[in-house]
């Protein structure tokens, strides 16, 4: 079992530093400074591609691996079928326990719900323009 850190901030100028401190206990960390809204991201990839069986992806905040719920959740779905836990290091999650995944359902809930409501919104300000 291995535990495997993944760090991002969105632009160049901004730094890791903080991440690397919380995650440097993972046998490995990943890392890169790309915008989250990017599902193509070459370090998250490697780092993806890399976990076995067993392992755990650790995190400092859930907006670190993904912006959008579609791609958090198929990010879920690969850890899943490869049997690795994923941990949230600021959020206090652990899909390990059961605690963890009803957490991380809750948010995933929430943030899809969010998104739906702005869609919504969206559509309201354009249908009062026309």
């Amino acid at each position: 079992m291995n535990t495997i850190g993944y760090a991002r901030v969105s632009s160049v100028g901004q730094s890791l530093d903080v991440q690397l401190q919380k995650l440097d206990f993972c046998d490995t960390i990943f890392k890169e400074k790309k915008s989250g809204k990017i599902d193509n991201r070459e370090q998250l990839t490697l780092c993806l591609n890399s976990l076995q069986e067993g392992d755990v992806l650790v995190i400092t905040k859930l907006d670190r691996i993904s912006r959008s719920t579609r791609h958090l959740w198929n990010i879920v779905n690969i850890l899943e079928v490869k049997g690795v836990q994923l941990r949230v290091l600021d959020q206090n999650i652990d899909t390990g326990t059961p605690t963890g995944k009803l957490m991380f359902s809750m948010l995933g809930a929430i943030a899809e719900f969010e998104n739906d409501l702005r869609r919504e919104r969206q559509m309201d300000e354009c249908d009062h323009v026309i």
